[in-house]
């Protein structure tokens, strides 16, 4: 692991190493995968403002979500079907979470069931990504399940009506590997995804399954049969934070799906400032994803409201180099990535991480 010294690093061998399948299905965006890029180059349009001097004697990256005492600001976001890139798939990314100390978020269409991964990470805070079904008994199985197993909240995702256009998938016509299958179910849920209809695998799985009526109103019903907290996931609109947080959720993910919903939409951390002002008289924590790829990728984050960050494709790319060892490594290269900024930037604590300590590339420009 030592030759790894950058997410790039990992990302370069991850998809060395990958089938052409899996790795464009983890790599790709949606359509002409535009906001795909622009979530990587919109970090670049923003300028970190140092201050000198502070006098640094000590710094902590520790902060507390949802409750939770976790050692950075820096989370896993779900990705789904994780065995594609190591034998464990979501075991070992839960296992590296547990380890260093960060929170893991579980993707519904997951190879490794909720049950495995509670046993593999019993210590770790874990969250569940959901998708609801049209058949509530389905769903509601599977926050009760996941309640049960200790996991600390449910990541409603409320982008999805229908999975993106993402023409590599179609190309390939992507299935689900046949020695592998969705784990958090049985017969034909945890199998469709083998076969491809037209296109995509996946579209071909969630067509007839996940249910295009939702509203607000039914993250109220959600409310209403679990006790975890609702982050809501993929928001990229003031109004419909305000939305979420008077529904009941009590986090807001700014999340465009890893650019694969819809192309064309805002990057993330373009999108976030606006959530932030939206909801700041509410009692709600924002988080973002999308992106990030680097400790000033976090910071930034940070300066500009988010209460902390999830990275995905990174937590893929070590999963595939190295099992467990290659997610802890590619979260040891953030920590010290973001570590070393916020001592030069002379912002020792997260909480010290304010709005002035950065700024838009524009307020530079000379005309």
């Amino acid at each position: 692991m030592e030759k790894y010294i950058s997410i790039k690093d990992l990302e370069d061998a991850a998809t060395a190493l990958l089938p052409k399948a899996a790795k464009d299905y983890y790599k790709s965006g949606a359509t002409d995968e535009f906001t795909l890029g622009e979530n990587k180059n919109a970090f670049k349009r923003l300028r970190i403002r140092p201050k000198s001097l502070v006098g640094i004697t000590h710094f902590d990256l520790h902060t507390t979500i949802l409750g939770e005492r976790v050692t950075m600001p820096v989370g896993i976001s779900p990705t789904a079907m994780q065995r594609m890139a190591h034998p464990d798939g979501e075991t070992a990314n839960v296992k590296a979470a547990q380890a260093e100390g960060v929170i893991y978020t579980l993707s519904t269409i997951s190879t490794s069931s909720i049950e495995e991964v509670a046993k593999a990470g019993p210590n770790a805070v874990k969250w569940f990504q959901l998708y609801i079904y049209n058949d509530r008994e389905v769903t509601k199985r599977l926050v009760m399940r996941a309640e049960q197993a200790g996991f600390k909240a449910i990541a409603l995702t409320v982008d999805t009506p229908i999975f993106g256009l993402r023409r590599a998938d179609v190309r390939n016509k992507f299935t689900l590997p046949r020695h592998l299958k969705l784990a958090n179910f049985e017969g034909h849920l945890s199998t469709k995804i083998h076969s491809t209809g037209e296109g995509s695998g996946l579209s071909h799985y969630v067509n007839n399954l996940f249910d295009k009526t939702l509203t607000w109103d039914d993250v109220k019903w959600l409310k209403s049969i679990t006790k975890l907290p609702i982050v809501a996931k993929g928001i990229l609109r003031g109004d419909d934070a305000i939305k979420a947080v008077e529904a009941g959720c009590s986090g807001i993910l700014v999340s465009n799906h890893g650019a694969r919903q819809l192309d064309g939409v805002p990057a993330t951390i373009e999108a976030l400032p606006e959530v932030i002002e939206a909801v700041k008289n509410y009692n709600v924590e924002v988080y973002l994803d999308g992106g990030v790829s680097s400790g000033t990728d976090i910071y930034k984050a940070l300066a500009l409201g988010a209460k902390m960050v999830f990275v995905g494709r990174p937590a893929l790319w070590g999963l595939t180099v190295g099992g467990e060892a290659g997610v802890r490594k590619m979260l040891g290269i953030l920590r010290k990535e973001l570590e070393y900024t916020l001592q030069i930037a002379g912002t020792p604590t997260v909480d010290d991480i304010t709005r002035d300590m950065v700024r838009h590339e524009s307020a530079y420009s000379r005309l």
